[in-house]
C-alpha cells in the first residue's frame, strides 16, 4: 500500500517569520498526525527556521530546487549537501515554474534528479502539458519526452523512492483543476511509462501526487483516484487552516 504523499509548495512566498507563525499554528491544529505524509517546500531563506521547528514533528521539510553541482562557483545556487545539511528530505524538481521561466531543459532536470538521489534527497519530479498541447491530444507525447529524458541514466534501485507530480501547466494557479478521472488517466500513464523503463514492481511502488489548484473542496476527488496517491499544493497551503483541510481530507 502507498502511503499517501501530501506536499505544500509556497513558491516565492512567506518570510522567515511567517514561516514560523505558519508551522506553530500547522502543528497545533495537526498535532502528530502520521496518515500521510505531509511535506513542506518553504523558500531557501525559510529552511533554516523550518528545520528548527519540525524537528519533533512527523512532518517532513523539502526545497524547492537545487544545482547539480556539489560546491562551486555558481552564484546563487544551491547544492544537495546545503539541503542535506538542513535535515531536507525532500526536493522540487522540474516545476512547470522553473521549465518557463527559468528555460530548464529535460536535460538540466535529468541532472538535478540525478544529484538529488545522489546525496539521499527524494525528487517529487514535476511533469505536465500546456493547456494548447491538450488541446492538440498532446498530453501522452508530452508527458512521456518529460518522464523518459528526466529519469535517463537513473538506476532501477533509485526509481521505487520517487514521488512524480502531475501538474497540468494549465491547472496551476489559475483555479481551473483537472477533473479527477482525467487526472487519473494520465497518473496511470504516468506508471505504465515506469513499468516500462523499470518493471511493473518498481511502478506499482513509485507515489504520483496530482497539482494544480488543488484546495481543501476538491482535494477528495483526487484522492480518491486509485492512481493518484497525493498532491502537492500551492496556493492553498500558505494557510495553516487551509493546508491541514487537505492533508486530513
Amino acid at each position: 500500500m502507498r502511503k499517501k504523499i501530501i506536499a505544500a509548495n509556497w513558491k516565492m512566498y512567506k518570510t522567515c517569520s511567517e514561516t514560523e507563525n505558519f508551522i506553530k499554528e500547522f502543528k497545533i491544529l495537526a498535532g502528530n498526525y502520521n496518515e500521510k505524509e505531509v511535506v513542506i517546500c518553504p523558500p531557501f531563506t525559510s529552511l533554516y527556521v523550518a528545520k528548527n521547528l519540525l524537528e519533533d514533528t512527523p512532518f517532513k521539510l523539502g526545497a524547492q530546487n537545487l544545482f547539480w553541482e556539489k560546491e562551486g562557483a555558481y552564484t546563487g545556487e544551491v547544492s544537495p549537501i546545503m539541503l542535506k545539511d538542513l535535515n531536507c528530505s525532500y526536493v522540487i524538481i522540474g516545476h512547470s515554474e522553473r521549465r518557463q521561466y527559468f528555460s530548464e531543459s529535460d536535460e538540466m532536470i535529468n541532472k538535478k534528479i540525478k544529484a538529488a538521489f545522489a546525496h539521499g534527497l527524494t525528487p517529487i519530479f514535476c511533469v505536465g502539458e500546456k493547456w494548447e498541447e491538450r488541446q492538440r491530444g498532446m498530453t501522452e507525447e508530452i508527458i512521456k519526452r518529460q518522464v523518459k529524458n528526466g529519469l535517463e541514466g537513473l538506476e532501477k534501485n533509485y526509481i521505487e523512492n520517487l514521488v512524480i507530480a502531475y501538474e497540468p501547466v494549465w491547472a496551476i494557479g489559475t483555479g481551473h483543476s483537472a477533473k479527477g478521472e482525467d487526472a487519473n488517466e494520465v497518473a496511470r500513464l504516468i506508471r505504465e511509462i515506469i513499468a516500462e523503463m523499470y518493471g511493473r514492481d518498481i511502478s506499482e511502488k513509485i507515489r504520483i501526487q496530482y497539482g494544480g489548484s488543488v484546495n481543501p473542496q476538491n482535494i477528495s476527488e483526487f484522492l480518491s483516484q486509485s492512481e493518484i496517491d497525493g498532491a502537492l499544493v500551492g496556493g492553498a497551503s500558505l494557510k495553516p487552516e487551509s493546508f491541514w483541510g487537505i492533508v486530513k481530507s
